[in-house]
């Protein structure tokens, strides 16, 4: 389940998302599997540009525990979304990015291109996922259990820590 009353941000990056060319596939799988799991979840989405991404980060990162995007992690040029996100994170979480890869590894080689990847600004847990259906599904469902620890611990419950 997800931490008690969790609330989450789905941010689709896409071009054709945002002018409204293309259905937020991905986007509406991730509030699905989320929703299940226990989270209240609000989605918006952005091009693919490192600015337009920062911003949104920056702007759902205070009032959601959990920032959840989806797409931008290829190999394209337009693919900027680690590039955005590493400018503003606080730390990164490299072991979420190697469990989304190892996860996707079991379906297709090819999720070893991925540059998903995890990270916290201020208290908010921000996740980078790939932006095909199945290949968004597929990393949250890798760490969707080991997100209530890290929600917890982000707000500050380090109770399961006491020693």
């Amino acid at each position: 389940m997800g931490e008690a009353g969790a609330v989450a941000f789905v941010l689709t990056v896409s071009d054709g998302v945002s002018a409204g060319t293309r259905e937020d596939l991905s986007g509406a799988r991730l509030e699905d599997r989320l929703v299940a799991a226990g989270y209240t979840v609000a989605r918006g989405h952005v091009p693919d540009d490192a600015v337009a991404i920062a911003a949104a980060v920056r702007g759902a990162a205070p009032g959601h525990a959990l920032v959840v995007l989806t797409g931008g992690t290829g190999l394209t040029p337009r693919d900027v979304t680690p590039q955005a996100l590493r400018s503003l994170l606080d730390y990164e979480i490299p072991g979420f990015g190697e469990v989304m890869r190892a996860a996707g590894r079991r379906t297709t080689p090819f999720a070893s291109l991925s540059r998903s990847l995890a990270g916290v600004v201020g208290q908010t847990l921000v996740l980078a996922l790939p932006g095909s259906p199945g290949g968004a599904t597929d990393s949250l469902e890798a760490v969707l259990d080991l997100l209530p620890h890290a929600l917890e611990t982000l707000a500050g419950d380090s109770s399961r820590h006491a020693g």
